[in-house]
């Protein structure tokens, strides 16, 4: 007697398909496992049997051997026991094997047979439609499964329930998506409460409108973390393409999104102790890391010096490619990461070099050794160098509100972000051809930048980049074309380039 059961594996972002084939066979009572399962897989015989005992179900007294193919892609977890359960009870018909054919299943059992929530839902639920299949999942995955939902999930919370959906008894109700279109969450910091600082404000409106990498730098307490925070609060939202994909890394991290924050792009802030692991992922069985838990989103590095060197290097190439390739022995697993990163630093170990009224106790050494922390080739992917001075206290005790608001902000953001997607991609990923044709200068642009290049001593890169955030400006103007001021404003947030280009120690 054989019976066929369809399940999903969990491998990085995607969801290959299992097939559990059970079958009895005559023979001394056994239950053998075979298909490359892993210390947990082989675990569930013992779940399996308890459950369906506890259940009311008879075990088969009969040899028992399962087969999770295809044989050699590794299957872990106990995402496998409710197919495993089904097939036992489908092989001896206890339920009817052809009810099985049309719907994939999911599901950790306990002993009582209760199904346990799992990571990496949303992944199977987008692969089981391509198949033309529903998901079943347990019912503390729901909440998360509904959110890609298209009548084709449904959810239960006992294994007698999947059997009395399958015998025809109790049908389960599919589950209804539940997506509002308000993403934004209430209570977001608001750009309004930031007094002065008109030059950071504006860079944080660029940086946001073109999804480029802001780098701040200045004195502690000038408000550097601060217009980092208010960041999120002026971003657009989300399109439903880009929230899945964001909904399905974290689904794969075991941090699944609720309906509220669906298209709310995510914010990520990583202590400076974080290891290189920590922000790219890894681990025996690789799992997502900060930066993959960023895609779509905005990666915060405060205090960006005290991070380990090696650490930071780590995100040179995802910040180029937009995705992370970690490969073990076994397997290759490549997470997306198209992340925007600001970050935020003093500009000396004691933090007041440039001080206007306290003075700096660190040797032009010291302060070459601090910021030699971050590479070169690092801080040519920062596309804006942005200074935050000290304010005065007739600026701070201002109460009068003088800065715009976050949504005023938001809505030219979303007006520049509507032109880059008529163009095809926002302006921090413009290459090659894109570029020149989105960035075509008249003469005397191009006279400037030659010479830019000559003095500061600006790599290609950093040529691309200025071109990148000049468009950004204009399409901020509305503007169809880059003009000359658009690319001065754009020089002007280079300044680490200009200090380096004069051979000069950087000072705030």
């Amino acid at each position: 007697m054989l019976a066929v059961v369809h399940s999903r594996a969990c491998i990085g972002v995607s969801a290959p398909e299992v097939t559990v084939e059970v079958h009895l066979s005559g023979g001394l009572p056994a239950l053998t496992i075979v298909g490359l399962p892993e210390t947990g897989v082989r675990e569930s015989r013992e779940r399996v049997r308890s459950a369906l005992l506890n259940a009311g179900f008879e075990f088969p007294a009969r040899r028992i051997t399962i087969n999770l193919a295809p044989a050699d892609l590794p299957k872990e977890g106990g995402r496998f026991d409710l197919p495993i359960a089904l097939g036992v009870l489908a092989a001896s018909g206890q339920i009817p094997s052809q009810s099985l054919t049309s719907c994939e299943f999911l599901g950790e059992l306990s002993l009582d047979g209760a199904l346990r929530p799992l990571k990496g839902v949303l992944p199977a639920v987008l692969a089981a439609r391509k198949e033309g299949r529903c998901l079943l999942v347990p019912n503390g995955n729901a909440e998360e499964a509904a959110l890609a939902s298209q009548d084709d999930v449904l959810a239960a919370g006992h294994i007698l329930a999947v059997c009395e959906h399958l015998c025809g008894r109790a049908r389960l109700v599919p589950l209804t998506r539940t997506v509002p279109e308000a993403a934004m969450a209430a209570g977001m910091p608001d750009l309004a409460d930031v007094r002065g600082q008109s030059v950071p404000r504006r860079a944080l409106e660029v940086a946001a409108a073109g999804a480029h990498n802001l780098l701040f730098f200045g004195p502690p307490g000038t408000g550097k973390s601060m217009l980092a925070s208010r960041l999120p609060g002026i971003l657009p939202d989300l399109s439903d393409e880009h929230a899945m994909e964001v909904a399905s890394v974290h689904s794969v991290a075991g941090q699944p999104l609720r309906a509220g924050g669906w298209r709310q792009p995510p914010f990520r802030s990583p202590h400076h102790t974080a290891s290189a692991v920590a922000l790219v992922g890894g681990g025996s069985s690789p799992r997502p890391g900060e930066i993959s838990l960023a895609h779509r989103g905005v990666l915060f590095l405060d205090e960006l010096p005290e991070f380990e060197r090696r650490v930071l290097e780590v995100l040179r190439e995802p910040m180029e490619t937009g995705e992370i390739s970690i490969s073990r022995a076994a397997r290759q697993v490549n997470f997306p990461a198209r992340f925007q990163v600001i970050g935020a630093m003093n500009p000396c170990p004691c933090g007041y070099s440039g001080h206007p009224t306290i003075e700096c106790q660190c040797t032009p050494q010291q302060i070459m050794r601090y910021r030699s922390k971050i590479s070169g080739p690092l801080l040519d992917r920062f596309d804006l160098h942005v200074e935050v001075p000290v304010q005065g206290g007739d600026v701070l005790m201002h109460s009068g509100g003088d800065g715009e608001p976050s949504a005023v902000v938001r809505e030219r953001v979303a007006l520049a972000r509507a032109q880059q997607a008529r163009r095809g991609c926002v302006n921090a990923t413009l290459a090659g051809r894109e570029l020149q044709d989105a960035c075509s200068l008249e003469r005397a642009g191009e006279t400037l930048l030659c010479s830019a290049m000559e003095k500061l001593g600006l790599s290609a890169r950093a040529l691309h980049r200025i071109l990148r955030v000049a468009r950004t400006l204009a399409d901020l103007d509305g503007s169809g074309t880059v003009s000359q001021p658009h690319l001065v404003e754009a020089l002007g947030y280079r300044q680490f380039d200009r200090q380096v280009g004069n051979s000069s120690v950087v000072s705030a």
